[in-house]
């Protein structure tokens, strides 16, 4: 799991603080990694793995969280981080041969200026989005055995 996001900009740390909650559980088989944003050394981490949860904050929409799978897409433009998780993928399987099964979990949040710390509603979406990954990763991981 990647959590990506400025953790100095209040609810865009939302992926941090979901990686650091799976971390938590301890799994086996199970890795996090805290980034500010994704680059291209993240192609190689996750080529080693079987499955990728990108999670990141959201600025918009109604919904706590949303959850859909993602593709490989070489689509190198501008956006507020470095890379695409689909350009992520992308760099993996053309330069490492292996694309994982990936999926892009994104956390409402509603305060971005510049100050750490969650605010409360943005609290309370990172723990439904962690009782989702909870639920699905288990899942994968029953499954695998």
């Amino acid at each position: 799991m990647i959590g990506h996001g400025n953790r100095r900009r209040r609810d865009d740390g939302l992926g941090p603080a979901a990686a650091a909650e799976i971390e938590k559980i301890g799994w086996p088989n199970v890795t996090t990694s805290n980034n500010y944003q994704l680059g291209i050394d993240d192609a190689a981490q996750i080529a080693t793995h079987d499955v990728v949860w990108f999670v990141d904050a959201a600025r918009e929409g109604d919904v706590p969280c949303t959850l859909r799978r993602i593709s490989a897409a070489l689509d190198i433009t501008f956006t507020g981080h470095l890379l695409k998780p689909e350009t992520v993928l992308a760099i993996a399987d053309q330069q490492f041969g292996r694309c994982p099964e990936a999926h892009l979990v994104s956390i409402r949040g509603y305060e971005f200026d510049l100050r750490e710390g969650l605010s409360d509603r943005a609290r309370s979406n990172l723990a439904l989005a962690v009782t989702l990954m909870r639920r699905r990763i288990a899942y994968l991981l029953k499954v695998s055995r």
